[in-house]
């Protein structure tokens, strides 16, 4: 049997050992949290300690913490014209988002498609704060929801930066945090955004839990995506994933408690492997490699190199890696993050990320690096399958 290697962690996390017992305990736990006799207060207390863990991984009050299906469902329940504030009822105008903004926010949550509009990102991935503020001077009640750190490059965004030029346009500002927490600085009040997402099997927790998280309790969602026992005070309805968002919790505490060392880690681990891949191929592009990125994430091509073939290469070998391209019903489409900031198709087709976590080793990154000599030496020997 092939010993595997796991460089996907960008597309989910193994579940941390905390938040597999946390799961386990839960599930042991039959109260409904909305029950007032002892067991559903059993379970509501999970659902609070939890909150209370999430919360303090932001910064953010745990009345702030409202728990979600996902990452998506967090972004749609955001992304809405009916969004207020104590100063403002009227609805938002536009939806302002950035050209590499994850499907579930290009979609535009629930804002008409004609009322959403694209800001450019230069070539390094990061947004164009000139042609921001140029919109946001056309926009009257403008909503504005850019990702803190993209999932394909790992590019950051200077959100501080978005955060003044938005909110001096009397604008609100959604970021979509679920690729960066646990890597990188989060505060929901040092990076100034009104509105935070974050999904818990990014961390370390169990897929099917994420949560949305306000900046202050004067913003509002008269319009909740899902109404009925007015659950998350009257923000979600349906009883609570006890067992998801307790293990949530557990995650978010794990990742608080580590205080950057994990992030040390992957860092190391990146440089090590990006070195790596220009030994063995001088000429490979890593995309975003001059702004800052995310310490886990490496996205790079090689001349005649296709995404598909080299996924699978790598698979063979032990490897599992993923295209930088999104796939639909099997076939893989060209790369709205690379096509935005100025990448040729030709070196967009074969786009490969490579993110790591806290679990990789050396010895992970040595195996990739020998899976990655034997596709270069295909490669450069034009062995069908390789090129195109």
């Amino acid at each position: 049997m092939v010993e595997r290697s796991y460089f996907d962690w960008n597309a989910t996390a193994p579940l941390r050992p905390q938040a597999a017992e946390a799961l386990r305990e839960a599930l042991a736990v039959p109260g409904n949290p909305s029950s007032v006799h002892a067991e559903g207060r059993a379970a509501r207390r999970l659902v609070e300690e939890a909150r209370e863990e999430v919360a303090a991984l932001v910064a953010a009050r745990p009345g702030d913490v409202f728990f979600t299906s996902s990452g998506t469902e967090a972004n749609m329940l955001a992304l809405t014209p009916a969004i207020q504030t104590a100063d403002e009822r009227r609805p938002r105008g536009k939806l302002l988002i950035s050209a590499i903004e994850h499907p579930s926010v290009r979609t535009g949550g629930r804002f008409p498609r004609d009322a959403v509009a694209d800001i450019a990102v230069g070539a390094d991935g990061r947004i164009d704060l000139v042609a921001l503020a140029d919109a946001l001077a056309e926009t009257s009640r403008p909503l504005v929801s850019i990702m803190l750190a993209n999932n394909e490059t790992g590019v950051v965004q200077p959100i501080a930066q978005v955060a003044a030029i938005v909110h001096g346009a009397s604008g609100l500002l959604h970021v979509d945090a679920v690729q960066a927490v646990g890597r990188i600085a989060c505060d929901i009040n040092a990076l100034g955004a009104d509105l935070l997402t974050l999904s818990a099997h990014k961390i370390g927790g169990p897929k099917g839990v994420g949560a949305l998280i306000r900046a202050r309790e004067d913003v509002h969602f008269p319009d909740p995506l899902i109404r009925g026992g007015g659950q998350e005070r009257g923000l979600r309805a349906g009883t609570e994933n006890v067992a998801g968002i307790a293990a949530f919790g557990a995650a978010a505490a794990a990742v608080r408690r580590q205080g950057g060392a994990e992030a040390a880690h992957m860092r190391a681990l990146r440089d090590m492997l990006e070195t790596g891949l220009k030994a063995v191929t001088p000429a490979a592009v890593i995309f975003g490699e001059a702004a800052e990125r995310l310490p886990n994430t490496t996205l790079f091509a090689a001349e005649a190199m296709k995404a598909e073939t080299a996924v699978i290469s790598f698979d063979l070998e032990g490897i599992a890696v993923s295209s930088g391209a999104a796939c639909s019903s099997g076939k893989v489409q060209p790369s709205h993050v690379l096509a935005a900031m100025g990448v040729s198709p030709t070196l967009s087709s074969g786009a490969l990320r490579l993110s790591l976590g806290w679990a990789t080793t050396e010895s992970d990154v040595e195996r990739c690096l020998g899976a990655w000599r034997k596709l270069a030496t295909a490669l450069s020997k034009g062995e069908a399958g390789m090129a195109a």
